[in-house]
Parts: structure tokens; sequence; C-alpha cells
């Protein structure tokens, strides 16, 4: 691991060009005719509210409670040292975060790690600059900063609750870089940090504790349909093949408990449900492009079968972004594995 310099960059998501009913991912779609990200507009305030859970000895998950735009966030204590994951959209998340984490360690040195740096995951950060070492992999801190302001702009465009949650918002580096994986020993848990993307992101990360608890971000998530953030042309970066030989990598690993990025916890069965969509959504993909439907078309078929399919699952308009991300990897060449 290296050091990082940390100057905060303040932010401010009113002031960007997808922040917008006009601009973005959603108007975007709409402007095609074609199914757009979840309307959030009427949904719950984002905000990590509950008590930590023990899923394990000193590993502990504040729960999601399937609201959208909170992730599961972790924090686990050893005997010298404590590890938070994920930190909640916004700083006073961020803050509310940091106060369970310094509740449950007292006064032992604190680390924070994301699993990726979409807002909702890493965008708290700045509560924790001096209270805690931040650790992230490279190339999670060189996504969040090329895309890091955009991203706070197109979130702050879906709702007023989330903009408010953004409000105030800083980018911090990391106080620690590391290019392949690190491990933090924290005195009777061992937590592993791998860098995994291009995935769901041009850098994932997950973090394995102990050989038996998998934080996996996004690239997991419970009855609910994948996210791949296809957004032509504001984030391409997306590689849904990777993410599915990924997913092999992870069950190989044979998790006991994993704590997806959304939704309950579960054992190591939920990593095969997503692999098992992904390659569905990537086979058929691949088969009506082979007679020559174009994108949406593809998208068309597939949501409808998909939403039958896994009609438990939420969020289905994320399905039409996956096809169209399989579809345009597949015509460019660049999703020839698998």
């Amino acid at each position: 691991m290296e050091p990082s310099s940390n100057d905060p960059a303040s932010v401010d998501p009113t002031n960007d060009p997808t922040n917008d009913a006009t601009n973005g991912p959603r108007a975007d779609a709409e402007s095609a005719g074609r199914s757009a990200p979840p309307d959030l507009r009427d949904a719950p305030p984002p905000v990590v509210r509950g008590e930590p859970v023990e899923i394990r000895p000193g590993v502990f998950v504040i729960p999601d409670n399937r609201v959208p735009l909170v992730p599961n966030i972790g924090i686990v204590v050893g005997e010298r040292a404590a590890l938070v994951v994920d930190t909640g959209l916004g700083p006073g998340n961020g803050a509310h975060v940091l106060d369970h984490a310094r509740r449950l360690a007292g006064d032992r040195p604190l680390y924070l790690t994301t699993t990726h740096f979409h807002p909702e995951h890493g965008f708290g950060a700045q509560a924790f600059k001096g209270a805690a070492t931040i650790v992230y992999n490279r190339s999670q801190r060189d996504e969040l900063r090329r895309k890091g302001a955009a991203y706070a702009g197109m979130f702050a465009g879906m709702s007023a609750q989330i903009a408010a949650a953004l409000e105030g918002v800083e980018f911090v580096d990391p106080d620690v870089v590391y290019a392949d994986h690190a491990e933090i020993d924290l005195g009777g848990h061992t937590a592993v940090l791998g860098s995994r993307g291009p995935a769901h992101t041009a850098s994932d990360q997950t973090v394995l504790i102990d050989g038996r608890v998998l934080f996996t971000g996004d690239l997991v998530e419970t009855r609910m349909f994948p996210i791949l953030p296809y957004f032509p042309p504001f984030d391409t970066d997306v590689d849904g093949s990777g993410w599915i030989a990924l997913l092999d990598r992870l069950l190989a690993d044979e998790p006991e408990i994993v704590v997806p990025g959304h939704g309950e916890v579960a054992e190591a069965g939920l990593i095969g449900e997503v692999r098992g969509y992904l390659d569905h959504v990537r086979a058929e993909t691949r088969r009506l492009r082979a007679g020559g439907a174009s994108a949406d078309d593809t998208a068309a078929a597939i949501d409808r079968d998909a939403r039958v399919r896994w009609a438990t699952w939420d969020n289905p308009e994320w399905i039409g972004f996956a096809a169209r991300a399989f579809h345009h990897a597949d015509s460019h060449g660049a999703d020839s594995k698998g």
C-alpha cells in the first residue's frame, strides 16, 4: 500500500450538466422511448437508519432495509482496530455511520474503505477525514476523480431529498491506496481488500473478512435486478462478461456469508443467483443479436421475459440497461468471454 494525497474537493451537485430534467441517463432514455432508471422522486429519504446487527462475532451490518440509495454498511471490530465498509449518501449519513463505528470501536483506531465510487457507497467519506485511515484501491480513487462530480450531479437530479443528502459533499482522496489487494490486520479479524473491476464499475472492490464474510458492494444484490450502469455517453465502463467471470471467482472463494450492496444478508448461493441472471441476459442478447435484432428490440424482448422469470425481484427498470450493455459490448467485440 502507498500513501495518497487527500486534499478535499468541494462539489456543488446543483452545478453539473447532468443535474437537470433535460440531461442525464433518465432524460436520455425517455427522449429515445426506452426504459429509464427507477423514478425515485417519491422514494423514502436515503437515510441510514437502525442499529448495527452482529452477523458474526465482531462483524456488524447496518441493514439497508431495502430503502433505495441506502447501502448495507459494514463495521468490523477487532482487538486493535476497526474497519468501516461504505458510508451512505452524503456527509450526514457519513457522520451517522462514523458515530456508530466510534461507539462499537471505542478508542480503537478506525479504517474506512468503500466498495466502489458510486454516491450512496462513498460520498460520505468526508466525515471520516482525520478520524480514520481511508484505504481505496487505486483504480477506485482514479475513477472517483474522473466521474465523481458528474455522478453527484446526476444523483442530485433524481429527487429533492437526494439533492439535500448530497448538499455540502466534498471528495477526499484516500490516505492509502493499493494496486491489486491489501490486507488489514484488525486483531482477531483480517480484512482482505481486493481490486476487482471492471465489472459493475471500472474499479469494484470486495472485502473478505476472515475468509468467511464477503462484502460485495453492488456486484451482488438480494432480490434486485443488478445495475449495469450503461449510460452513453456519460459512462460506459460496465463490463458484463467481466462481472460474470468475477462472480465465478467469488464463488470459488466459498464465503459463508455474503453482505450484498443492497438487500438482505445471505449465503453464497446469492452470488450464483446473480450470475445466473447475468448469464441469461448475455446469452439471450447474443441469440437475438445474431438474428438481427437491434439493441432496443433486444432490450424489449429480454425485459418482458426477465420480469416473468424473476418476478420477485425489484427494480426491473434496469433489465433493459443490462441488455443494451451486452449488445454494445458484443457488437464492438468487447464481450467475447464466456
